[in-house]
């Protein structure tokens, strides 16, 4: 996961000097889905529900999608619809930080298989 956020802030770095907002949506969309099937894989690890991931990573599509129409404003002046959905995404994207990047998985194994930290 450390990998793709590297790779991830590189490109969106790079993105916003060459192109600014929209091409770093854009580079953030590219890593959507491979940071989704890490964050799945990990949430098993932590019996987090997948609805609760498919929310997040959905408001970050839409959110980029938007910056990509045009219809997010700027970064000085952001509209009303690119606030709604921001102020939620970034609570809940810390939220699953500290879940899913700081906690130890749930001991013993679960339904997606056996505990990779026990010592058998």
């Amino acid at each position: 996961m450390g990998v793709l956020v590297v790779a991830e802030l590189i490109g969106n770095f790079v993105g916003a000097v060459i192109g600014g907002d929209r091409l770093t949506a854009i580079i953030d969309l590219a890593f959507t889905y491979p940071e989704f099937a890490v964050a799945v894989k990990r949430g098993h690890d932590r019996n987090t529900p997948l609805w609760l991931l498919v929310v997040f990573f959905g408001a970050n599509a839409l959110l980029d999608l938007i910056t990509v129409l045009g219809w997010a404003g700027t970064g000085e002046e952001p509209t009303m619809a690119s606030l709604l959905i921001a102020v939620p995404f970034a609570i809940l994207g810390v939220a699953l930080l500290v879940e899913l990047g700081f906690r130890k998985g749930t001991p013993g194994p679960n339904q997606y298989g056996p505990d990779p930290l026990s010592k058998v």
